[in-house]
């Protein structure tokens, strides 16, 4: 790609995605023009933040700039209205406090013995047969993952976990406002459904437990609060352990003296091989954030009404942040990297992304001494969550 300038950048370009070839774009920003003002072809056009320190800051002001008016580019102004401050993802305080007090209870200290186990079941299982295998489409083993822990988690019959998984994709990925929102609308009535049986019950699984546990001021999270949320669940889940397991498989192919490292290091290595993992991947591309009242970012005076968007994935590259950013360090420490947000907006689910990701690679160095490229891979034409969406790979046993 040539040098990019401020005239010729275009963030909304779905191919420079496809093509993995957005990097020195942010790079540019970063240096010249870390806080944008990006035009759009039918629309007011956006802020894009790019330096670590910027969009750091911005996260942590909740108070103004607002998720509840929409937290990705593209988004249909109705179907958030119809969420907003129902939804973790599109609410601002007090409302988002009080609904992730709820959803924390399911993935807190108390469940995690058991998370572990069943992520540590469910990863031996995927990777004992895609090593059996050798030669396999690494896409179709890393999705396993955290679909089937989340199904399993939800109780949700196993007939329908790669229904679940296909659909999560289409709601957050699908091509037009019409497909996502129609497979939005099919998870919406399937866990409607499905807390119909639940709501009331003593269950443990993770449904029953938001159906059940009150918010901090007393009140039951309403049936479309907790069908909403078991949205935002799922694709968080499947979304960013999937696309995080893939980048991290051909990552390690590209840097074999890294997988050598980790392989020495063996489980000791494994945490910091994780945070460099998603600092790498980043497959939550942006966020959006709407100006509640005038403020400041990196200098740059915004309005109220103004959306200013974070590019998550150019602060996790960013050089006043991290040494030799363009380096991919299994060892790296420390890592600073802002891949699941910052701040209250930290995405629920890192700490379950973590322990899928730590249980996989843990399996991936004791079972796989090389992992070679069959193919060329490929990626998906998102700004928003973005990565691998085809993997070929040979796994050469250990």
């Amino acid at each position: 790609m040539t040098a990019p300038s401020a005239g010729t950048i275009d963030l909304l370009d779905p191919e420079i995605f496809a093509r993995n070839d957005f990097w020195s774009t942010l790079a540019w920003l970063r240096t010249h023009d870390p806080v944008h003002r990006h035009p759009e072809s039918d629309g007011p056009g956006f802020w894009a933040v790019t330096r670590h320190r910027d969009i750091v800051d911005v996260y942590a002001h909740q108070e103004v700039f607002s998720s509840r008016y929409g937290m990705r580019l593209g988004s249909n102004a109705q179907a958030v209205a119809a969420v907003s401050q129902r939804m973790l993802i599109v609410s601002d305080p007090p409302n988002h406090t009080q609904i992730k007090k709820v959803l924390q209870k399911a993935f807190g200290p108390t469940e995690l013995p058991a998370i572990e186990d069943l992520v540590r079941r469910v990863v031996h299982e995927i990777v004992d047969e895609a090593v059996e295998r050798g030669e396999v489409e690494f896409i179709d083993v890393a999705k396993q993952v955290p679909n089937h822990v989340v199904c399993a988690l939800m109780d949700i019959p196993r007939s329908d976990w790669e229904w679940i998984g296909d659909v999560t994709t289409e709601a957050f990925e699908g091509d037009g406002d019409e497909t996502r929102s129609g497979a939005h609308g099919e998870i919406f009535l399937y866990f409607t459904e499905l807390l119909a049986e639940r709501r009331g019950g003593t269950a443990n699984d993770v449904v029953s437990q938001i159906a059940r546990d009150p918010r901090p001021d007393g009140r039951l999270l309403s049936d479309e609060e907790v069908v909403f949320n078991c949205n935002g669940v799922l694709a968080g889940a499947n979304e960013t352990t999937r696309y995080s397991t893939a980048g991290g498989v051909l990552a390690f192919a590209d840097h074999a003296d890294q997988w050598a490292q980790l392989r020495r290091a063996d489980i000791a290595g494994v945490p910091a091989a994780v945070e460099e993992v998603l600092r790498w991947t980043t497959p939550g591309v942006h966020a959006l954030r709407t100006v509640m009242k005038p403020a400041s970012v990196g200098g740059v005076e915004v309005a109220p009404g103004d959306r200013v968007t974070l590019w998550n994935v150019s602060a996790n590259r960013d050089e006043a942040v991290f040494d030799e950013p363009q380096r991919f360090l299994a060892d790296r420490s420390p890592n600073r990297h802002i891949t699941f947000g910052h701040g209250r907006h930290v995405c629920l689910g890192a700490r379950l992304a973590r322990i899928e990701l730590a249980a996989f690679f843990e399996e991936l160095l004791h079972r796989v001494r090389k992992v070679e490229l069959t193919g060329t891979p490929r990626y998906n034409a998102s700004n928003f969550t973005w990565g691998l969406r085809s993997l070929p790979v040979r796994l050469l046993p250990a």
